[in-house]
């Protein structure tokens, strides 16, 4: 069984910064790609970050140059930093993992429980 477990929500004034935590524990053989994605009341769950296991990474435009995101391989850990946050950064947060339990087989779409953000005006 794997598992994505994600921490680090809260709620934050306008122009604050949270840290988001996702680790991934079971059965792994390898993790491909590690990433953020975010669902407001009433939206579309809509992408945030990537991250590479190799460490590239690929924003969304309204959060390029005030989010970053990364990813401790030996933790099996992606995080994603948030500052400048704005009210529209409200949402529940979800990791996502493209993930290996076994070397020949594909991977598979993981995805954790989520984690509230919410930024006040």
């Amino acid at each position: 069984q794997v598992q994505l477990v994600e921490s680090g929500g809260g709620l934050v004034q306008a122009g604050g910064s949270l840290r988001l935590s996702c680790a991934a524990s079971g059965s792994i053989f390898s993790i491909n790609a590690m990433g953020w994605y975010r669902q407001a009341p009433g939206n579309q769950r809509e992408f945030v970050a990537t991250v590479t296991s190799g460490g590239s990474t690929n924003y969304a435009n309204s959060v390029k140059g005030r989010f970053t995101i990364s990813r401790d391989n030996a933790k099996r850990t992606v995080y994603l930093q948030m500052n400048s946050l704005k009210p529209e950064d409200t949402a529940i947060y979800y990791c996502n993992a493209d993930i290996k339990k076994r070397p020949w087989e594909y991977g598979n779409n993981y995805w954790g429980q989520g984690t509230q953000v919410t930024v006040s005006s």
